[in-house]
């Protein structure tokens, strides 16, 4: 399997893009060799410019749940370009989308496009601090929301509380007011609220995808739910890459722990950019135009994307039970390589949730960033290199998560399976 085209490609790129990528993760950065430059997608397979095909279990970062170029997407995208790509003013299928979306969580009752999941949580996090006249929020180590000032955090010095920041650029001035806490640990958050009266809102992924793959437990969102109640901060829920991935209606259907705001973006959109954010009427009523809170983008609720959305929302909807067929696979595909893995004397730990999956080569229960940071990078890089060779495209970094799409066959997670059972038995060879 050559790579020689990919290759000049990346080196040319460097020379005219920072780092010859456009989002650092798919620099190949953390396993090493050159970043695939990818030509198409077909179904369950991306093509790259060597002629290479592979079962892609990224699906751009969770975006695809039909697959590359689903017909009813694609043909809702064409039809929608051939009447035009913006307009700048309002569209009857920003309406039908939002009433979809709307309809499939219990939690909101209106919501807002964007063009990003950074943009969506943004702005979610500028309403909840405009609807409470507070400045602090929490955030949770490992959790990502994208690339804004305030949320780019990192722990600071001893038993500091508060975050200091994680980039260059960033002035301290501008997370101050983002205070840390660990994932799945209460007495942490109690730690916030105990050094801050000021807090607006506590922003999670309630099925952190971005540490990989690591579910919060159920007692701790309702713990986390009552604390916010008890001091009257507001609840976030960041689904953007867990929305209609984990479950049709969302982490609230399956811990029962509702939010108060809920971010999303990937699936609303098809493949296409789009994010959202929404809540119920009395917390919307503070964003611009209703209410003094302003928020606007030229390019939000664009038609291109609300057309994709549709699409793939509506097909989700009429096939909700898809549902379960790809959490079966998902769980064939982890358990297998674990069963492959111990054979070899390899340790991992697994999960999955609706159509998402991670592993760990870790010989420990991953509850948190911690836990997450101490699996075997290494192991990982080499994993996620031999099994490029087989054929199958995993996402480049330990700390990020997987996906089934509905082109991903169970002849497909069989042979996956036997692949990796190939590598374990190489891996193993080499030690």
């Amino acid at each position: 399997m050559g790579t020689q085209a990919s290759s000049e490609a990346f080196k040319k790129a460097q020379g005219l893009i920072p780092g010859g990528v456009n989002s650092p993760v798919r620099a190949f950065s953390s396993v090493g060799g050159t970043p695939l430059f990818i030509t198409k997608g077909e179904g369950a397979y991306l093509v790259d410019i060597d002629k290479n095909r592979y079962i892609d279990f990224v699906q751009s970062w969770g975006p695809l749940l039909f697959g590359h170029r689903d017909e009813s997407i694609e043909e809702a995208v064409i039809e929608a370009v051939r009447n035009g790509l913006s307009f700048g003013a309002p569209t009857e299928a920003e309406t039908d989308l939002a009433e979809l979306v709307v309809s499939m969580f219990d939690s909101i009752d209106k919501v807002r496009f964007v063009s990003s999941g950074t943009e969506a949580v943004m702005s979610a996090i500028r309403l909840a601090r405009g609807y409470t006249g507070r400045d602090d929020i929490v955030k949770f180590t490992g959790c990502y929301h994208g690339h804004s000032d305030s949320l780019l955090v990192q722990a600071g010095s001893g038993a500091a509380t508060f975050g200091n920041p994680s980039s260059p650029g960033v002035p301290a001035d501008f997370t101050k007011h983002t205070l840390l806490a660990t994932y799945n640990d209460i007495k942490s958050v109690e730690k916030c609220f105990a050094d801050s009266s000021d807090i607006a809102c506590v922003i999670i992924e309630p099925i952190a995808g971005n540490m990989g793959l690591v579910p919060a437990d159920k007692e701790f969102l309702i713990q986390l739910r009552e604390l916010c109640d008890a001091n009257g901060t507001l609840l976030i829920y960041d689904e953007v890459m867990s929305g209609f991935r984990a479950s049709i209606n969302g982490a609230e259907s399956i811990t029962g722990v509702k939010p108060d705001i809920l971010t999303l973006g990937k699936v609303i959109g098809g493949g296409m950019p789009v994010g959202a954010f929404g809540a119920r009427a009395e917390i919307m009523a503070k964003l611009s135009p209703d209410g003094p809170v302003y928020q606007a983008g030229t390019l939000s609720g664009n038609p291109v994307a609300m057309a994709a959305g549709l699409a793939a929302l509506g097909k989700l909807k009429k096939n909700a039970a898809v549902m379960n067929t790809l959490n079966a696979r998902g769980i064939r595909l982890v358990k297998g390589m674990k069963a492959a893995a111990a054979e070899f004397g390899i340790e991992m730990q697994i999960d999955t949730r609706g159509s998402m999956f991670g592993f760990f080569f870790n010989d420990k229960p991953v509850k948190n960033f911690a836990d997450a940071s101490n699996s075997d990078a290494n192991l990982f890089a080499t994993f996620h290199s031999k099994m490029l060779k087989e054929g199958y495209y995993f996402a480049c970094s330990l700390f990020e998560t997987g996906f089934i799409s509905t082109a991903i066959t169970d002849e497909m997670i069989e042979d996956a399976i036997k692949a990796s059972k190939r590598v374990f038995k190489e891996i193993a060879d080499a030690r």
